[in-house]
């Protein structure tokens, strides 16, 4: 396996160990630099021991530090691109990093810097991989902080801690999906998930695998929740205890206050925990969510919150999480979820909308001779699932090059149809190709995702890179253009960078396109994302002097 990751073809995401940073002459901004070494290292975990790989030995990897007004350096070695999730990357799609989206794979030995400011952005949003089934292992946390002298808008925590919610699988990942992909279906589901890299004691082997954070009564604590997971939305709670949710997506929000919380791939939440309970030590938990008929892992990753002066011998309290396929839940607590739209951290939310695209979800089959069953799993937009090219695609836009992609992604679905009746399990063949939809600058946008019955209604969390959104609508069954956009909220809807489409649902976003690139588009269940559920936005330039793409960086890696 060692041999196997000698070259990794294209790893996509933000990487950052630190080495320190140099204080700028002016003012509170300062540069941050970073080294990761993209390593092989050997892990073990339920009971199993195999080679993963890590930036800089560490699993999870190293946590990103920075201020709003920073500028970051991170010097990638190796081979691997980085993503850095949730940075909006204004201008300077060069460093936002997918494989074959912003840039070519790194090559082996070879070196690329990854270098952005941070601009009007402040919280917890993290890094990745982003290249085949890489992230299993290759993630960390990215926070950024207020402004020097800016306070946060809800009580200062007494300290923070970084929760990072993750997957587990015994056997080599990337052998897992090749021979997945070989069959035309999905490879095995992970062996077990995960708490800031580790199961916790529920699971075989694991005694020594779990995390624990230590409070003192009285006190509060900001935990930065990261759902780093494959495939999986995940429940999460602490017993005992509740949480005030104040941030989504690196966005503050109206403070509410939960005693369990869904968060889904791809998606960063804070909240704020009291110490205020009898001094003992409780489980924090996290349990898949899934209320489609598919298969699930039920079991629970396991963490410690234990009070401080309490012996390791007192025996933990589980938590209770809702039910695995509890889909009330999570309709009730994503409607929880409202941006603080307050003069400080306004709520720019487009009213007017230039342009409306509505984009239908499916899973689909299509012709594979050596597949079981002669067909391979698929999935889609529009009917449409995406060919990833051999070429950067911002790459090609910006020099002009033709043949690579073209720009005719269709606003809405060829043919519309009853998109969440009775499952649909004829016609089920989707087309394929490279093709991106193009956006003028500074219009606004606003995208219907629309799941439908193709083979079986789910859950999809979609990440937009270089923007964040404001997700104004969302609803179960079929959207109504003529009664549902009546029930927007155009006041404080959330906003965010990923958003969950309900299952057999639908949901509403809007955005500014106003940071000319190329940015992806793509549900973050990789499975997903794997089979072609994914597009990108091709966003003109302005006529202004800060309406363009930046030139590439010299160290850009070559095709």
């Amino acid at each position: 396996m060692g041999g196997r990751y000698s070259f990794f073809p294209g790893l996509a995401f933000l990487v950052l160990g630190f080495l320190g940073f140099v204080i700028l002459p002016a003012a509170d901004a300062a540069v941050k630099k970073y080294q990761f070494d993209v390593q092989v290292k050997n892990v073990s975990r339920l009971c199993h021991a195999k080679p993963i790989v890590t930036v800089n030995g560490m699993f999870p990897g190293p946590t990103i530090y920075a201020r709003e007004g920073d500028r970051v350096i991170i010097n990638v070695t190796n081979h691997a691109q980085y993503n850095m999730h949730g940075i909006k990357q204004f201008r300077n799609g060069w460093a936002d990093g997918p494989a074959y989206i912003t840039q070519c794979p790194i090559q082996t030995g070879s070196s690329y810097s990854y270098d952005f400011n941070i601009t009007g952005q402040r919280g917890t949003l993290w890094w990745h991989a982003h290249i085949l089934w890489l992230r299993a292992t290759v993630y960390g946390a990215l926070v950024i902080m207020p402004k020097l002298g800016t306070p946060f808008p809800f009580p200062q925590p007494y300290s923070e801690v970084n929760i990072v919610l993750g997957e587990w699988w015994n056997k080599d990942v990337e052998a897992l999906v090749k021979q997945g992909n070989s069959l035309g279906l999905p490879p095995n589901m992970s062996d077990a998930h995960t708490i800031n890299g580790k199961p916790g004691p529920l699971f075989p082997c694991s005694e020594k695998h779990t995390f624990a954070m230590e409070v003192e009564s009285g006190k509060t604590y900001l935990l930065r929740i990261i759902n780093a997971a494959l495939n999986d939305e995940l429940f999460f709670a602490i017993a005992g205890h509740d949480m005030t949710v104040v941030e989504i997506d690196a966005v503050y929000t109206k403070p509410f206050t939960t005693k369990a919380m869904l968060i889904a791939p791809g998606q960063t939440t804070n909240v704020l925990v009291q110490a205020n309970q009898v001094p003992s030590r409780y489980f924090m938990a996290a349990r898949p969510f899934m209320d489609a008929p598919l298969p699930v892992d039920k079991q629970m990753a396991a963490a410690i919150l234990q009070y401080r002066g309490v012996p390791n011998t007192v025996l933990p309290t589980l938590p209770q999480l809702p039910a695995s396929n509890d889909t009330s839940f999570g309709l009730t607590y994503n409607k929880k979820l409202k941006s603080l739209n307050t003069p400080q951290f306004p709520a720019n939310l487009p009213l007017k909308v230039d342009r409306n695209l509505f984009y239908t979800i499916g899973l689909g089959m299509n012709p594979c001779l050596t597949c079981v069953n002669g067909t391979r799993l698929t999935a889609s937009l529009n009917n449409i699932s995406f060919v990833m090219p051999s070429i950067g695609l911002l790459q090609a836009h910006y020099s002009k090059i033709k043949g690579v992609f073209r720009t005719d992604f269709p606003d809405r679905p060829p043919t519309p149809f009853n998109y969440t009746g009775a499952p649909l399990t004829a016609n089920l063949g989707t087309s394929q190709g490279t093709r991106l939809s193009k956006l003028a600058f500074n219009s606004t946008v606003e995208l219907v995702l629309q799941d439908t019955n193709l083979l079986s209604v789910e859950s999809h969390p979609f990440h937009l890179h270089g923007y964040n959104f404001f997700v104004v609508g969302t609803g179960i069954g079929n959207f109504d253009p003529a009664k549902d956009p009546a029930n927007y909220n155009l006041i404080d809807p959330p906003e965010r960078n990923t958003v969950g489409v309900p299952t057999g649902g639908w949901v509403a976003i809007r955005f500014r396109a106003d940071n000319p690139g190329v940015w992806f588009m793509h549900c973050h269940l990789e499975l997903h994302t794997s089979w072609g559920l994914k597009m990108a936005f091709v966003v003109e330039e302005g006529e202004g002097p800060d309406q363009s793409v930046l030139p590439p960086p010299k160290d850009l890696p070559p095709c």
